[in-house]
């Protein structure tokens, strides 16, 4: 893909870390820009993505089952929405992709990492984002700023203990890709986390 006509950024983050927040704001600086942006999400994003995404966030089920479904309507996404897309030389711009499945799955669950890179390998081999956005946030802000909400999928629902450990795995994923993360600190307040998210639109 040629750098200069598209990109493929996603945003990652445990629960509460706002990166949903800032999304929408981010593409719509980039259509300021001039960008053609589409905006789209994990699990979801295609109609039978968004079928899948009911299930996952609220029935209970064993982690390689919940795992295989993810990547399911990964595959889903990536064929019906992200590689078009990225085809016509748009800019897409995903809240969650695979590092999620390595961070939930895989370090929240307990799931062996390398099934989960088996399964990346096969649904996406040839795609990376360009760019991935890691808003980390202590876990103890991040439940502060769920409690408030009344409608909590099963994942909200876990326990800090599970976040704390989603939140390694994001830290190890930022150490295994270095070179397509930038750790945005979430603990800011949102006017000092737009202005990092602006340096990083000046830069792209």
């Amino acid at each position: 893909m040629s750098p200069d006509k598209n990109k493929f950024i996603t945003f990652e983050g445990v629960d509460g870390a706002g990166k949903s927040t800032h999304l929408a704001w981010f593409a719509e600086m980039l259509r300021q820009r001039g960008h053609d942006v589409v905006v789209t999400r994990e699990p979801g994003g295609t109609p039978l993505g968004e079928q899948l995404r009911e299930i996952l966030l609220n029935q209970t089920m064993s982690v390689g089952t919940e795992a295989m479904l993810m990547f399911a309507a990964r595959l889903e996404h990536i064929e019906q929405i992200i590689k078009p897309a990225l085809l016509a030389c748009k800019w897409v711009i995903s809240d969650r992709f695979s590092d999620a499945s390595f961070a939930y799955q895989g370090s929240g669950r307990g799931m062996d990492w390398n099934k989960l890179k088996q399964l990346e390998q096969w649904v996406h081999p040839d795609l990376q984002p360009d760019l991935t956005l890691f808003f980390d946030v202590p876990v103890a802000v991040a439940r502060q700023r769920l409690a408030n909400n009344i409608s909590l999928d099963r994942f909200e629902q876990e326990q800090a203990d599970f976040f704390e450990r989603v939140r390694a795995g994001y830290h190890k994923r930022v150490q295994e890709n270095p070179h397509r993360y930038v750790v945005i600190d979430a603990a800011q307040s949102l006017e000092q986390v737009k202005l990092q998210l602006e340096k990083i639109i000046v830069s792209l």
